[in-house]
């Protein structure tokens, strides 16, 4: 089980993120930087305990508009050897001193937790208190078991105007919706789609959302 500690880390992720995002090629600029409300997500468990593992759903209320983005992060006491191109930042925590964070499609910790979600074999976690499930993510799978990814496997990961790709060599294509619309389950019923996540947040407002934020295909290529 994960420990959540309720302390302080220099930068903070949003101030980490709000520089971060508008590298990425789906982040949809308003021409303003970056106003990010915390609005939701959930946390896996690493097995090996070395690992957090966050999901995190952010609401830009710059310019005038607000806009979802689903945003996966690991936090590491060492650099990942070959993910320099999703390394969000290095900040200080208050408990566990440096950590390196990525975003989550490039490690493969993170990856192989969420395939174990998605075929019930993992629990989603609450985002802020440890030991605390969160039943609002719900996983369907109706696939054929997959492989293990290990540690150190390496991920093929592309980014598109509004979701990543991640390959896992000779295993599943995962599709992870970057920009997130309420009641969004377009994926449901494409053709190979075996596996989908769906998960809620909550607007600046105090409104409630849920879309489908993850899809698994075991063979073939997701739509763009």
């Amino acid at each position: 089980m994960a420990m959540i500690y309720k302390t302080t880390m220099k930068p903070g992720k949003t101030e980490l993120l709000a520089a971060w995002l508008p590298t990425r090629p789906w982040y949809a600029s308003t021409g303003h930087a970056p106003e990010l409300d915390r609005s939701g997500g959930f946390r896996l468990d690493d097995p090996e305990g070395e690992v957090g593992i966050e999901f995190m759903v952010l609401t830009d209320t710059s310019g005038g508009r607000e806009t979802c983005y689903l945003v996966p992060l690991t936090y590491r006491g060492a650099p990942l050897e070959g993910a320099e191109a999703g390394l969000v930042g290095i900040s200080e925590h208050g408990v566990l001193g440096t950590r390196w964070i990525y975003d989550g499609s490039h490690d493969p910790v993170l990856v192989g937790q969420l395939l174990a979600l998605l075929q019930g074999r993992a629990v989603a976690q609450d985002q802020c208190d440890s030991g605390v499930a969160d039943p609002s993510v719900t996983a369907h799978f109706d696939g054929p078991v997959l492989p293990e990814v290990l540690p150190g496997t390496r991920l093929e990961i592309t980014d598109g105007e509004r979701r990543s790709y991640v390959s896992v060599p000779r295993g599943p294509l995962l599709a992870l919706r970057r920009v997130l619309r309420s009641g969004d389950d377009g994926w449901a019923d494409a053709t190979g789609v075996t596996g989908r996540l769906t998960a809620g947040w909550t607007a600046p407002d105090g409104s409630s959302h849920r879309a489908l934020i993850v899809a698994l295909r075991t063979s073939g290529h997701a739509e763009a």
